[in-house]
């Protein structure tokens, strides 16, 4: 049974839409966004929330808000739209809140703090969680957007161990960066599942100590399966975390026989 029909539990109203347990906060981008991709509605088999942040580009959340301090007033200005939008969510009756860049490990505590939901900004939260179930001397192989603009405040919105990873960046990379950073409105998903299983291989070739990859960014979930196919590893993406807070926020009976 659920609300609708348990008998003495009347519905409360006070907003349009229902049935949403998380709210994704997306980056403002033209580009196509496949199944897998966080911002594809049809990536998960529960209804969730997209709010575009208005001026939020993949080029300013990555890269020019790195250059903030992220306890300095430019800071906060910056991230305004985010925490308003994140407001937004929670108003319309979102349980938890995400967003759609794995940079925005950088403003969660200020997410966390500007709602009563949890907020789990970044994939790179999964990090901690993976790694714990490496065994020792084993290392997280994380595929991120860009490289360069990964910093220690990052790891440190996310709780992550820098000594627990090692990362490689999609830079190089044509299709990626026509998409991501130059806002092309067409994609190659053959093209762009190559150079993700490309990156991915190299980098555990590089590194053999790796014992599981994290897809950072969320444009790259539509590729997972042929980065395992490629690697053999365990491969960790932002559509997990996401299930998971949902199954978290949206409990199921457990039905069977006794």
């Amino acid at each position: 049974m659920n609300a609708a029909t348990t008998p003495g539990r009347p519905l409360t109203g006070g907003r349009n839409l229902y049935g949403y347990a998380v709210g994704i906060l997306m980056i403002e981008g033209r580009f196509p966004r496949p199944p897998g991709a966080i911002g594809n509605a049809t990536t998960f088999p529960f209804p969730v929330m997209h709010h575009v942040v208005r001026g939020a580009s993949g080029v300013r959340t990555v890269r020019e808000l790195a250059s903030l301090d992220p306890d300095g007033r430019a800071f906060a200005e910056a991230i305004r739209p985010w925490t308003d939008g994140a407001r937004h969510l929670a108003d319309q009756g979102c349980r938890a809140i995400t967003t759609s860049c794995g940079f925005a490990a950088l403003f969660q505590r200020h997410l966390a703090e500007a709602v009563d939901v949890p907020v789990f900004a970044s994939s790179l939260m999964l990090v901690p969680l993976i790694a714990r179930m490496l065994k020792r001397g084993r290392r997280v192989g994380v595929v991120t957007a860009d490289a360069e603009y990964l910093s220690a405040a990052h790891f440190a919105g996310a709780g992550v161990d820098p000594g627990s990873i090692v990362v490689a960046g999609m830079h190089g990379c044509p299709e990626f960066e026509a998409t991501s950073w130059g806002e092309q409105e067409t994609l190659d998903v053959a093209m762009l599942e190559a150079e993700t299983v490309g990156v991915a291989r190299d980098l555990v070739r590089r590194d053999p100590s790796i014992g599981a990859i994290l897809l950072e960014c969320s444009l790259l979930p539509p590729y997972a399966a042929a980065v395992q196919e490629a690697t053999a590893l365990p491969v960790f993406d932002f559509t997990h975390l996401v299930a998971m807070v949902h199954g978290a926020c949206v409990r199921r009976r457990f039905v069977g026989i006794t």
